[in-house]
């Protein structure tokens, strides 16, 4: 479809570009032919000039061969050819077929001076050769139905045009956003699955460092001491193992369907916190049944308030508190103190990537919950959350 503000660039002619040019010049030719005729029985025409009828005849061959040029100059060749139909009556084919040409291809602040112009000239060659055998207002009204039929034929194949343009343009942009909600989809279902990897394998192999620490620091501990902190080790090992299997084993599947605890795993966690060495306060204040969401979200805040708890401030006491009603929403407070002396822990204290706090901070927000941490007075750390209680 060609621009409705500026004329199209000139380019080569397609097959169906000869074969509708092909057509409009035999169209053209024909009228003039048929006007040219004279049939048996018909009114002889009224005596005009040789030189006058040839010229009619030339300039309605002339005006036949201009229309190859119309996808190019549409408004001079239309506008030419009009003012032409007030003197010449056989070039009035070649006229009607650039005022369907100019219509199609431009916009109607540009036909519609050319239709008046069409008129006016239909007006004067009426006037000048006057048919003897009908009325004046009859001709004059028969051929500005004519330009009118031609203007509106080709007004309905521009808009047809400029609609299926439109349908395709929609469709295009249709299939980019599609693929950019694909993408986006799949960007959300990968920083999920990252979420559940780093949740819940920085708990487990945050256990392996404490003990791992605590007896490259200590190889001269009791018997029972090494042995407690193997158990651990190996339990925390196999456990990381399942864990990592399960999550590979659901990458492709929805995120719904990836392992998702509950509130009530929290008491298996501060299990293996206090079997992991630290000293764990846990206080359950929940008033009626926790929805899935709130209870997983919760759960994924405790356990990296206390894998962080693990790695920066070892030996510390840690409390977790976490209390709520349906109509107050569930808060989640976990509090640790200063880390002890490296003397006490091991010398396992280690610095984290801060990605733990960057995707509990998200998961929160996409629970339309609230975060806040930071340090305490004492030279501890405070994470508190504050959770809707919705499903």
């Amino acid at each position: 479809m060609n621009d409705t503000t500026s004329p199209p660039q000139w380019h080569r002619r397609s097959a169906r570009d000869w074969v509708v040019d092909s057509l409009m010049f035999l169209v053209a030719l024909g009228f003039g032919l048929i006007g040219a005729m004279t049939l048996p029985g018909d009114p002889p025409p009224p005596p005009v000039p040789e030189p006058f009828r040839v010229a009619d005849q030339v300039i309605a061959l002339l005006g036949c061969v201009a229309l190859w040029w119309r996808r190019r100059r549409p408004v001079p060749i239309a506008v030419v050819l009009a003012l032409l139909t007030a003197f010449f009556s056989l070039v009035g084919g070649a006229m009607l077929v650039a005022l369907f040409s100019l219509c199609v291809h431009r916009p109607p602040k540009v036909w519609l001076p050319v239709l008046g112009l069409s008129f006016v000239a239909a007006f004067v060659h009426t006037s000048i050769s006057p048919d003897e055998h009908a009325p004046f207002f009859l001709m004059l009204l028969l051929n500005a139905v004519m330009l009118g039929a031609v203007a509106g034929w080709g007004i309905s194949v521009r808009n047809r045009r400029q609609l299926f343009a439109s349908l395709r343009e929609r469709a295009v942009h249709a299939e980019a956003e599609a693929q950019l909600r694909a993408e986006h989809a799949q960007h959300q279902v990968r920083e999920s699955i990252a979420r559940e990897i780093h949740d819940v394998l920085g708990h487990r192999l945050s256990l392996l460092s404490v003990h791992a620490g605590a007896l490259e620091y200590r190889p001269d501990a009791p018997a029972e001491q090494v042995a407690r902190s193997a158990k651990v080790i190996r339990e925390s090992a196999h456990q990381a193992l399942q864990d990592l299997r399960e999550v590979i084993g659901v990458l492709r599947a929805p995120v719904g369907e990836l392992p998702q605890p509950t509130l009530a795993d929290l008491t298996q966690l501060v299990e293996e916190a206090r079997d992991a060495g630290v000293e764990v306060e846990f206080v359950n204040d929940h008033t009626g049944e926790v929805p899935e969401r709130t209870g997983r979200t919760a759960y994924r805040i405790v356990q990296e308030a206390l894998t962080n708890a693990r790695k920066h401030a070892p030996g510390a006491d840690t409390s977790v508190r976490i209390s709520g009603t349906a109509e107050e929403g569930s808060t989640v407070e976990v509090v640790n103190g200063p880390p002890a002396s490296d003397a006490e822990t091991g010398g396992t204290a280690g610095a984290g990537s801060g990605q733990g706090l960057v995707g509990l901070a998200e998961r929160v927000s996409l629970a339309s919950g609230r975060l806040d941490y930071g340090p305490t007075e004492g030279g501890g750390w405070r994470l508190t959350a504050w959770l809707p209680w919705s499903a």
